[in-house]
């Protein structure tokens, strides 16, 4: 009889120890130790995926084409690099109620069943009342109600489908543990056995999982190191965009964005996203700049807004949504010593229309010139896109894919652009107007002359 051996696992960070403390050892996190018994792995687990331990060298592995599955829906197939990968595994998380499961439901239409959707959450009529209030054909969707992992994983290997849906990870337990489903031990074991059988038969396999109140995907980090891909469902509060976002991706581009609107019949894929983060007022707005990013494989074109005031008692308040404060308050140094105009007594307030989220620094330029509209009360024109980094030494820097940011905007019908001269194209884009700058002075000065 094997010997039952106790340790106590992180929340976090998915390390193990033999005896309980109040803070992890390995991440630092307080009270995230949980209480795990687990057994010695059996022979599939100890020589990788189910075969026998071998090592090659890798002139010698046979090197194929990545075989890709689209879902018959664009803006998922996006996200994912272009399909689902055969054999991959892919996370999904998102708050309850955004549209995940209306989203796999709807991808998971196939009249010819090579889509299994398993729900461990929801009864096969409540999964058929969903799909008629969606509209979608339930004669194209082949459904399993199931919480054991074993039975999924024996019906996956007896009907060979395509791809394999779990709603959601959290519900699905292996008797093996003895604990609850959604503990970290059984997280980490029914993960690692549905990855097995992905990387085994060739099956697509798509988990949903829980979030946290903080918004991180609920159980171990180590879960989304063990899949190959990892997408998180985000929405502001009160909007019916929802933005699709790729955190991890083991073939193809991080941080790639898939917009949907959610509808009463289902999410409907945006096909001009840039549309939805531009307001719709032709006059100029006080403080309002349109800026150009690029998220992924797509460049995407959205609206910066500051406020200042004069602030009151107390040091000056700094605020940033959408960016990072501390590049707000660089930004802010560099606009007094290299532009000549202080913000050192205002209360400086930043916001990304639309809930997205810039990790770039191409938006700077845009972030300053939205800061001097505020305090000279001088709207910039609706008709102009402002990009480029700012360094500390006043210089504006050239950022990657210049010149596709530079098309998308022209395409969008803007007509004149400021950005970094090192991104203006070496042929004239038609119907936009282009004026390259190599500092903050120049910027600020072509800025002036478009007033």
């Amino acid at each position: 009889m094997s010997k039952v051996q106790r340790s106590y696992i992180c929340g976090d960070c998915g390390s193990a120890t033999l005896k309980w403390q109040g803070q992890c050892p390995a991440c630092g996190a307080w009270n995230s130790l949980e209480p795990s018994v687990g057994s010695p792995a059996s022979g599939a687990s100890r020589t990788g995926w189910g075969g026998e331990g071998k090592a090659e060298r890798l002139v010698d592995v046979a090197m194929e084409t990545i075989d890709r599955r689209t879902t018959g829906i664009r803006e998922l197939d996006r996200v994912l690099g272009g399909g689902l990968v055969l054999g991959s595994v892919t996370l999904l998380g998102g708050d309850p109620g955004i549209g995940k499961s209306t989203l796999l439901l709807q991808a998971c239409v196939d009249p010819s069943g090579a889509m299994l959707y398993v729900s461990g959450e929801e009864s096969m009529r409540q999964i058929a009342i969903r799909a008629e209030r969606l509209g979608i054909d339930p004669a194209a969707v082949t459904v399993y109600s199931a919480t054991q992992v074993e039975d999924i994983i024996a019906l996956a290997e007896k009907n060979r489908p395509a791809c394999v849906v779990i709603d959601s990870v959290q519900t699905v337990y292996t008797d093996q543990i003895p604990s609850a489903p959604g503990s970290v031990s059984q997280l980490r074991e029914c993960t690692a056995r549905l990855v097995r059988m992905a990387k085994v038969s060739g099956i697509s396999v798509i988990l949903v999982g829980h979030v946290t109140k903080e918004g991180q995907i609920a159980g171990p980090r180590v879960l989304e190191h063990m899949v190959d891909t990892v997408l998180y469902f985000e929405a502001e509060a009160g909007s019916r965009y929802r933005i699709l976002r790729t955190v991890k991706n083991r073939f193809g581009a991080a941080n790639e964005l898939g917009i949907f609107l959610m509808t009463e019949s289902g999410m409907r894929e945006v096909r001009n996203p840039s549309a939805i983060f531009l307001s719709p007022r032709d006059e100029p707005i006080l403080g309002s700049v349109v800026t150009a990013i690029h998220q992924g494989s797509r460049p995407l074109l959205v609206e910066v807004q500051a406020l200042t005031d004069r602030s009151g008692a107390g040091p000056p308040r700094r605020v940033a949504v959408g960016l990072d404060q501390n590049r707000l308050a660089l930004l802010l140094a560099a606009l007094h010593r290299h532009g000549g105009i202080r913000a050192h007594e205002e209360d400086v307030f930043l916001n990304v229309v639309g809930g997205v989220k810039i990790v770039e620094t191409s938006a700077d330029l845009a972030v300053l010139i939205a800061t001097v509209s505020s305090i000279t009360d001088a709207p910039v024109p609706r008709s102009v896109v402002i990009f480029g980094e700012v360094g500390l030494a006043g210089e504006i820097r050239p950022v990657p894919y210049g010149e596709e940011r530079l098309r998308e905007a022209a395409k969008l019908g803007f007509t004149h652009a400021i950005a970094p001269r090192a991104n203006l194209p070496k042929r004239p884009i038609d119907g936009l107007t282009l004026v390259g700058v190599r500092s903050l002075g120049e910027a600020l000065q072509a800025m002036n002359a478009l007033l």
